[in-house]
């Protein structure tokens, strides 16, 4: 699994017009699923996000995480995030996981992310054309793959 999480002061995702979630401040989370991610994969991740202390404390100093300062989380799937442009100028997206797998993973890493920070994650709608809007905080952005645990 690939994320690139922004720290955000709000987000929101809409379909057709229509707003889909939203948050205040917390974490806007691009989710990325490939073939060879399991149920460990999104437990690692999930408990990783929760706990990336990218939030500033009284001192202005980046301690807190998602937990500490009750913040919220929106999740979206992309699979664009296994693009592999190593041929040509249109992106390969075969390691990205099929749909009948990809939906139901996305769905337990909701609901295991929701579980992690003690509040129901917001998200938008597997498979569907979302127009994402965000107000990146710091900026903070950052990427982690469940196969590259650096």
């Amino acid at each position: 699994m690939r994320v690139v999480i922004q720290r955000v002061s709000k987000a929101s995702v809409s379909i057709n017009g229509a707003i889909s979630g939203q948050i205040a401040s917390g974490f806007l989370v691009l989710l990325g699923i490939e073939a060879a991610d399991t149920a460990e994969d999104i437990e690692w991740l999930t408990n990783k996000i929760s706990k990336m202390r990218v939030f500033d404390d009284t001192e202005g100093l980046m301690n807190k995480s998602l937990v500490d300062i009750k913040g919220e989380a929106l999740v979206v799937s992309q699979f664009t995030l296994y693009a592999n442009t190593k041929k040509g100028n249109r992106p390969s997206f075969i390691r990205a996981a099929r749909p009948e797998q990809a939906a139901p993973m996305y769905e337990t890493f909701i609901q295991k992310l929701g579980d992690q920070i003690g509040a129901p994650c917001e998200s938008g709608e597997f498979g569907a054309n979302m127009q994402v809007s965000l107000v990146n905080d710091g900026p903070v952005t950052i990427t982690i793959d469940s196969k590259n645990r650096e």
